[in-house]
Formats: C-alpha cells, structure tokens, sequence
C-alpha cells in the first residue's frame, strides 16, 4: 500500500522548495494548495463561493483570489466558512489522484494547512519545512508581493512553527539549498527502506 507523507510548513518557509526536491527524485506529490486554486474555478465550486461570499468576488464569474483573500485572512469565520466549500473538493481530488498512484512506494501531500485541516490524520509520515522568520517574510515579499500586515495575518492563520514540529517526524530547516537537498535525501532513503 502507498504511504502518504505529509509535507508542510508556514508561509515562505520552503514547502514547495522541497517538494520539487523529492519530485526530482521521482516522487509524485501532490500540492493541495495548487489543486484548490484550480478547484476553485469549476463551476459547481463557483456556485457555493457565490452563495456564500456573494457576487462582489467575481468579475464575469471569474473568481478575484485577491479580494477573496483579503477578506478571509481578516476574518477567521470567512476563512473557515471558505475552507468548508474547497476542502471537500480537495479531499475527492486527493484520493483520485492516489488510486492513481497507487503503486507507488510512497507520495508527498504537499499542504499549508496539513494540521489546520486534520489531513494530517490520513498520513503515515509528516514532514515540516521551517525558517527563520525573517526569511520567510523576505521570500513572501519577493514572491507573493504583499505587504508587512498581510504577511503577519497570514502568518497567524497558521500553527506555530514550533507546534507543527512537536506533530512531525522530520524537520527539514530551509535556509541553505545544499543542506536542504542534504536533508531531503536522507529522508527519501528513510522512506524507501
């Protein structure tokens, strides 16, 4: 049977840094967070975001992400209200994808929120990616393009650092690519015994 190895980490701190890592090594992953941005275009998604959000977050019944998120960040009710329409999706699309991968020794379920989520529960293995904050603030700035007090709404979104360690098997600290790739071959070899 397949094993599921939960990567995770907070905002910036490298997740799919390390993702890449193990797909170079030819391990399928799967990026929930990719794959809820794609399911929240389908159409019946867009039905439910619209009921419960309103139309204000659509423009030609496009989804505006920004405003979405700018909304949902300040308040934990929508956030929550939010992850109660995508999760589900994500869940069916997950489990799809796995039969499809089945015959592999083990996958990675890429999530932010792995613990947030309770996905954390169908692993056998977690992984966490963390970072220095300040380097995470400074990749969220160069990557996402957001400012400080988005950054730290994010940010506190999120289980601490500290508390999603204490509930991992691995802890890989991004901050130097070479003992990054370092750490991610001893695990891959762990994980293949």
């Amino acid at each position: 049977m397949t094993k599921v190895i939960g990567l995770t980490g907070g905002i910036g701190s490298g997740k799919t840094t390390v993702s890449k890592m193990f797909e170079a090594l030819g391990v399928p992953v799967y990026n929930s967070d990719s794959e809820a941005k794609k399911i929240m275009l389908l159409p019946e998604t867009i039905v439910l975001l619209k009921s419960n959000f309103g139309n204000d977050f659509f423009e030609n019944d496009i989804l505006n992400r920004k405003k979405l998120a700018d909304l949902v960040f300040k308040n934990p009710e929508k956030l929550k209200e939010l992850n109660s329409i995508v999760h589900p999706f994500v869940k069916k699309d997950f489990i799809v994808w796995l039969k499809k991968n089945e015959n592999e020794k083990f996958v990675i379920k890429e999530s932010a929120i792995l613990f947030e989520s309770k996905t954390n529960i169908n692993c056998d293995k977690i992984i966490t990616v963390i970072a220095p904050l300040y380097l995470r603030m400074q990749r969220i700035v160069e990557r996402d393009n957001l400012v400080f007090h988005e950054i730290v709404k994010r940010i506190n979104n999120q289980l601490s650092d500290e508390k999603k360690v204490e509930k991992s098997d691995f802890v890989i600290e991004n901050t130097d690519l070479e003992m990054t790739k370092n750490h991610v071959l001893k695990i891959y070899e762990i994980l293949n015994l």
